[in-house]
């Protein structure tokens, strides 16, 4: 398959545009992580159950990845810069109006609809097919690691400086700052401008978006990763909102929330790095099948053990150098089977799954949490999900879709 290069792929340096982009990673990524850590302080200063706060997350979830799409397809129509700009003004007005949300429905729009378009638009998946059209194919496994390691080093860094700021300022005044540093991210985006060329389609021809989601949807390959990424929106959104509040409830200090987050992000930082170096090396979705298999043996032992600070830290540890490793070989493998022509709308649809995912990852925690005050099932369902993923993956077909050439 010809690898359709980006109009602008020599206009900017190859390390100007990951260093941008990670950046961007960085500061799109880390507000949304913070979520857990404005759950009590919100729901106990509105009278909300945990179910109210739980489903507005879980609405975030679930609207970015309805966006995530067709975000990708405007990028893969009008540029990469367009779409993260948009997408950094919405994410900025859906923490300005969160932080005077005083009611449920107020919360389900602001926290949910506004917050999750915006992260569809400005998210580190637009980063990653942006680095797709602008890099040399031999270093893009290497780069979608670095932007998800990137994503992942905005997770250690904005859990402890949230819930700092929460504790100190009011979760209000936090919620503003986070919105503040969305200003930042137009000006880092300038080096990502860029859109494929036309080209990819059967004789030479342009692919059409038709043509290319035909192409996807009727190619087996293709709907195993999105039935595999699902679990991995399940897993990591139900963690991300819900960890803290568990280490809570069996007795801990809420610092080891913070510490928990923050540990993930540094130990994802590794996982991604390796996942991206080890893509470029070995089948992707073998890489995939480990990563679920080890975080059903993760989820299952931490549900076991007794809470402790110690079965804190090391679940973290595990849980994060799993964490975001899957979305290198993802994405890679998207890459090989249809080319980078539409690949921010075709992996955009695969994100989808994932969205749909954390919809029911973060709900259900918080539907079951008040039915039963426990999390137990939750953390079953995560084991058997992890198993299902790591079977799901292993008939993949790693090579390019056929496509016949006109003479």
């Amino acid at each position: 398959m010809t690898t359709v290069p980006s109009r602008a792929a020599s206009a900017v340096p190859p390390a100007v545009v990951v260093v941008c982009g990670c950046l961007v990673a960085i500061l799109t990524f880390g507000p949304r992580s913070t979520m857990g850590f404005f759950l009590t302080p919100m729901t106990t200063a509105n009278g909300w159950s945990r179910e109210v706060f739980a489903l507005a997350i879980a609405l975030q979830n679930l609207m970015w990845g309805l966006g995530q799409p067709f975000a990708g397809m405007i990028a893969d129509r009008f540029g990469t810069w367009r779409v993260l700009t948009a997408g950094a003004l919405l994410y900025a007005l859906g923490l300005v109006t969160m932080a005077y949300t005083t009611d449920p429905v107020g919360l389900q729009f602001t926290a949910g609809v506004l917050l999750g378009l915006g992260i569809a638009g400005s998210a580190f998946f637009m980063v990653l097919a942006a680095f797709a059209r602008l890099l040399p194919a031999s270093f893009r496994g290497t780069a979608y690691g670095l932007g998800t390691a990137a994503g992942s080093m905005g997770q250690l860094l904005f859990a402890p400086i949230g819930l700092g700021v929460i504790d100190r300022y009011g979760y209000q005044n936090a919620l503003l700052v986070l919105a503040c540093l969305m200003a930042v991210v137009p000006l880092l985006a300038i080096p990502l401008k860029g859109k494929p060329a036309a080209g990819g389609g059967v004789g030479g021809r342009d692919q059409t978006i038709r043509e290319a989601l035909g192409e996807a949807f009727g190619h087996r390959s293709y709907w195993l990763l999105i039935a595999g990424f699902f679990v991995c929106g399940f897993h990591v959104a139900f963690v991300t909102t819900h960890l803290p509040p568990y280490i809570v409830d069996k007795g801990l200090d809420a610092s080891w929330g913070a510490w928990a987050l923050g540990l993930i992000g540094l130990f994802n930082i590794a996982g991604s790095l390796i996942a991206g170096q080890l893509s470029n090396r070995l089948p992707k979705r073998y890489i995939l099948s480990v990563i679920y298999f080890g975080r059903a043996v993760a989820y299952g032992l931490f549900w076991l053990l007794p809470t402790s600070p110690t079965t804190v830290l090391l679940f973290s540890a595990a849980a994060g150098f799993l964490w975001l490793s899957t979305v290198p070989p993802t994405q890679g493998l998207v890459g090989v089977m249809f080319g980078t022509r539409y690949i921010a709308m075709l992996s955009g649809i695969v994100f989808f799954s994932h969205q749909i995912g954390a919809f029911l990852g973060v709900w259900l925690g918080g539907r079951l949490y008040d039915a039963t005050h426990s999390y137990d099932g939750v953390w079953i369902l995560g084991v058997l999900l992890g198993i299902f993923a790591g079977i799901v993956h292993l008939p993949i077909r790693e090579t390019a879709v056929p496509r016949p050439v006109t003479a």
